[in-house]
């Protein structure tokens, strides 16, 4: 949609905050950086930080709500068909999404990222995965949840991986490849 020129503003202040954020994370842990020093490597106000946000912490939580917001909307318009072709979108837009947000991304699933934030992502794809996987495998095993679980650490392993590339394949070819290797998986199950 069109933004007014504030929130634009407001966008674009964001936005450097966020990829200062990114970068400091890359050097240490949350707990050591402060609003100064993040203010003054992305040459922004201290009280144009705390127009936005209460402090560091409050900033890392915002981005993370707004992220799992933007997954949870996606995924609850994707409706539960078995696992096919059809799902590609479904895959090929959470990879756009980390994509668009590659620098705090990378930083959150990082050594000094915040492992909650990964759990929480995790904890909605499951829901919905297992949907999914439950109307493919209708006479499924025990062992589903097994496989499952295979699969996610690999994703998040090849997203971790993918956001690292120095010239990332598009989210089209991973959402394919993806595709492949969940199939490759699961398909002893059949």
């Amino acid at each position: 949609g069109k933004m007014n020129p504030k929130d634009r503003r407001v966008r674009k202040t964001k936005t450097q905050l966020e990829n200062g954020l990114a970068g400091l994370l890359r050097e240490k842990a949350i707990n050591e950086i402060t609003v100064t020093e993040l203010t003054e490597r992305v040459d922004i106000n201290r009280s144009t930080f705390y127009l936005h946000y209460r402090d560091i912490y409050d900033m890392m939580e915002s981005i993370e709500n707004e992220l799992v917001e933007k997954i949870e909307e996606l995924i609850q318009a994707r409706p539960v068909s078995p696992f096919g072709e059809n799902s590609f979108p479904f895959i090929e837009d959470i990879f756009a999404i980390l994509a668009e947000n590659k620098a705090i991304c990378v930083a959150l699933l990082g050594p000094n990222g915040d492992i909650a934030f990964l759990h929480r992502i995790e904890a909605i794809l499951s829901k919905h995965s297992l949907k999914v996987l439950e109307a493919t495998f209708p006479d499924r095993s025990d062992d589903l949840k097994y496989s499952y679980a295979f699969c996610l650490s690999g994703c998040v392993g090849l997203i971790k991986t993918w956001l690292a590339a120095a010239s990332p394949e598009s989210p089209e070819h991973m959402a394919k490849l993806t595709f492949r290797l969940i199939t490759n998986a699961l398909a002893e199950q059949r």
